[in-house]
């Protein structure tokens, strides 16, 4: 998530650092994920203090050591040039370098490459240490609205419909709130994704956290669809926290039992109707189980011709 230079006086909020000194290893360090003024001292510290900072882009985050006043000699590290930067990266620290990786804003890891150079550093032996700051996931999931003791972060969602319906598709079993990251110009067809995949949930799209702009609009995943697609995509940065789904809850084997009831007594497409619509499945898919259980096709096969 991008920075907004217009939103903090440097010269007014520039702190005094302290000479803490630094082990040699790799330092994650959490940067803000819009408002400058929610660094943390010990981010600057480590900035301060790094032989070099990774970064995914050294523009973005030139902005914030410039705002700062630190001189640090600055990297590019991304998923195009990983595999050259990692074995330098664990050869300076081995020989006792102090490498701070960040990501264009909020915490390393969570959806960025740095993973891989973790990984890395860990199996090598040598230190890895977190220094914790702002989040987008927890941003958001403080001003949803939504359950908060139980959540999973599942990351971008594929960027066609189909993929992104099928890889939505395991999270209904899910209990507790989701929160995933889109783009601006995906958001209203993602958002129809989820409503359909997902059923009628309650959700939140936050848009523009901790930056002059943020914006949460509340509501089902069905209203929020609607909005977009009539608003169109908005501007800026989003995250969606979408709420657990309904206690009663339908797995294939109860999707099974209920379409044997009511197969006696109806036909198979009214049958996957009716269960589709108490059971929050999508019809396609519930379709494709009666034809299974039926014997006219390979489950989550339709036989052509055969569509709802």
């Amino acid at each position: 998530m991008t920075q907004s230079p217009q939103e903090f006086e440097p010269e007014a909020i520039r702190p005094a650092r302290g000479g803490q000194a630094l082990a040699p290893g790799l330092y994650l360090v959490a940067t803000p994920i819009g408002n400058l003024r929610d660094v943390t001292l010990r981010c600057l510290d480590v900035l301060a203090g790094a032989d070099r900072v990774l970064a995914e882009d050294t523009r973005v985050t030139r902005r914030l050591l410039d705002a700062y006043g630190i001189e640090a000699k600055l990297q590019p590290y991304h998923d195009h040039n990983g595999d050259k930067v990692r074995p330098r990266v664990l050869e300076a620290i081995a020989a006792g370098e102090i490498i701070a990786l960040v990501s264009d804003a909020g915490t390393p890891l969570v959806s960025d490459p740095g993973y891989k150079l973790a990984h890395a550093v860990i199996e090598a032996g040598l230190m890895v240490t977190a220094i914790p700051g702002a989040s987008a996931v927890l941003s958001a999931l403080c001003v949803a609205g939504l359950p908060t003791d139980c959540f999973t972060f599942a990351g971008f969602p594929p960027p066609r419909t189909a993929a992104r319906e099928a890889w939505l598709k395991p999270f209904r079993e899910i209990r507790g709130s989701l929160v995933i990251y889109e783009g601006a110009s995906r958001l209203p067809a993602s958002l129809a994704s989820m409503a359909k995949v997902l059923g009628s949930r309650q959700a939140a799209v936050c848009r523009e956290l901790t930056k002059f702009h943020e914006e949460v609009r509340r509501g089902t995943l069905d209203a929020l669809a609607a909005h977009y697609h009539e608003a169109g995509p908005p501007r800026g940065e989003m995250v969606i926290v979408v709420g657990p789904g309904p206690e009663d809850h339908w797995d294939e084997a109860r999707i099974d039992a209920a379409l044997g009831q009511v197969m006696a007594e109806m036909r198979i497409k009214d049958a996957a109707a009716r269960i589709a619509d108490v059971s929050g499945w999508s019809k396609r898919d519930v379709y494709a189980r009666a034809l299974a259980l039926k014997g006219d096709a390979p489950r989550g096969e339709p036989k052509p011709g055969d569509g709802m």
